[in-house]
């Protein structure tokens, strides 16, 4: 399934005009400017360098919209030409693996890697703050190693960051295909689907418009 983004462009345009859509968080980022879409060619080429399809509605937004620019929170990650190749720019654009996102994303609810680990050192546990400390970072590498693996992300295409390295990605791969995640490891939290009001998970069209649809209507004159 595609979605028709003929009336972005222009409702983006008028938000751009308005000074009281500057109030709209991470407006100041993107400036509710789009970058240009992509030709049929150059998305070619990067599904080629993918070696996947991209989730239909994205790739209809690509052609169609643009590349990034304007959206949700400080705005989608622009997807750009660099060397040989293309890769998506921005704060976390880096956590998507692109060697391995042809790989599925194994999970279709929310997980927090961090459940599994033992509890942290208690400072009653130890007879000396070194003997604390030495468990205190042994403890802070077991988590680190077990959270922040890149086999949590395989699978996901960030696209979009809140700040605080809270970001927000696509599942490009798996049972989930299709479906917007957070991730919000960063606040102790794990991955989890974003869900609309009815609690169906949400896909990239309905992300989309309903951050848009969330920001001010323009003041006509």
């Amino acid at each position: 399934m595609t979605d028709d983004w003929s009336d972005v462009p222009p409702r983006l345009a008028r938000l751009a005009a308005d000074p009281q859509a500057g109030e709209v968080f991470g407006a100041d980022e993107h400036g509710f400017v789009l970058e240009p879409p992509l030709s049929e060619a150059e998305l070619a080429e990067l599904e080629g360098q993918l070696r996947l399809e991209l989730p239909a509605e994205y790739r209809s937004f690509l052609l169609t919209a643009g590349r990034g620019g304007a959206g949700p929170a400080y705005g989608l990650f622009p997807l750009r030409r660099t060397g040989p190749g293309w890769r998506w720019e921005g704060d976390g654009a880096d956590l998507t693996d692109l060697d391995t996102l042809g790989q599925p994303f194994a999970h279709t609810e929310a997980f927090n890697p961090a459940d599994d680990l033992p509890p942290q050192p208690d400072e009653d546990d130890f007879d000396s703050p070194e003997a604390l400390e030495a468990a205190e970072d042994a403890y802070q590498e077991l988590y680190d190693s077990a959270v922040y693996t890149d086999a949590h992300s395989v699978g996901l295409l960030y696209l979009c960051h809140l700040g605080c390295a809270l970001r927000e990605a696509l599942v490009v791969s798996g049972p989930a295909r299709g479906q917007m995640w957070a991730d919000d490891r960063a606040e102790g939290g794990g991955l989890r689907p974003l869900l609309d009001e009815d609690g169906t998970p949400l896909g990239f069209a309905r992300w989309y418009r309903r951050w848009l649809d969330s920001c001010p209507t323009p003041v006509t004159r």
